[in-house]
């Protein structure tokens, strides 16, 4: 088997957005906002701290478990986000039904903030909406200075990882071209035998 290299990472804060959107793997069929413990641990490897007391992720940074319903709402905006990166790859423009949900998650995990560089979204509230809120402060970002139509999720259907299209052309379609792409290209070649 081919050395399997590590997609590069994404610019700046559009990295966290590829791990949260990242926090399901349909290869291994895992979710890591499947329940408190998978959030925390994950929140935990993010840098979102847990503090001595059990804090909320806010003003002290820290990481604390979430409700059922936070994690639902997560799960929905990371699914909905993966629709929107599957749907770079045709270049038709961000989905609507992404712009709703940014927006929607907006209302309750951000605010706006004036600066000298003009007015931006930055992450507000506490645990797991604080981190919700800076997915959706990073995507906004993204959307608005180009680099979102490059963070696509992969094209094969057991993947759907991810990544960040590094390439000149802007055309990759796979997380991994030596498994998911390698995975792709076998596939079609048995179709095409099977026709045979």
């Amino acid at each position: 088997m081919p050395e399997i290299v590590p997609p590069a990472a994404a610019p700046g804060e559009l990295e966290f957005v590829r791990a949260f959107v990242n926090t399901r793997d349909i290869d291994l069929g895992t979710d890591r906002l499947a329940d408190p413990a998978g959030w925390s641990e994950w929140a935990h490897e993010q840098g979102i701290e847990r503090s001595a007391g059990g804090g909320r992720l806010g003003d002290n940074g820290a990481a604390d478990d979430a409700s059922e319903a936070e994690l639902r709402r997560a799960r929905e905006l990371r699914e909905i986000l993966c629709d929107g990166l599957l749907a770079n790859h045709s270049k038709a423009g961000t989905p609507d039904a992404v712009i709703e949900a940014l927006t929607e998650a907006a209302r309750r995990t951000t605010q706006i903030v004036i600066t000298d560089r003009g007015a931006e979204l930055v992450a507000a509230g506490t645990g797991i909406d604080a981190a919700i809120g800076r997915v959706v402060s990073a995507a906004t970002a993204a959307l608005g200075n180009g680099t979102w139509a490059r963070l696509k999720a992969c094209e094969y259907d057991s993947c759907h990882w991810a990544f960040y299209d590094h390439s000149r052309s802007r055309t990759g379609r796979w997380c991994s071209m030596e498994l998911c792409g390698n995975r792709a290209k076998q596939a079609r070649w048995r179709a095409k035998q099977a026709n045979q």
